[in-house]
């Protein structure tokens, strides 16, 4: 079992904390840098949000 998959077992069912934590690092990010890479850091944020199963099966099926 890779590293993804047991955090995605631990956080299933919390997929809303999750999102929450994702976006409050990600500002943290844009307060240190600035602003210079948020682009870089939006992308990075909703990746992570829908490999942890925020948007599991609205768009796009789950990616392996």
């Amino acid at each position: 079992m890779s590293v993804m998959d047991k955090l995605k077992q631990m956080l299933s069912g919390k997929e809303e904390q999750v999102g929450k934590g994702v976006d409050k690092g990600g500002d943290m990010v844009d307060d240190r840098t600035q602003g210079k890479y948020s682009g870089q850091v939006d992308t990075a944020q909703d990746r992570l949000k829908d490999e942890l199963g925020r948007n599991r099966g609205e768009d796009r099926p789950p990616q392996q």
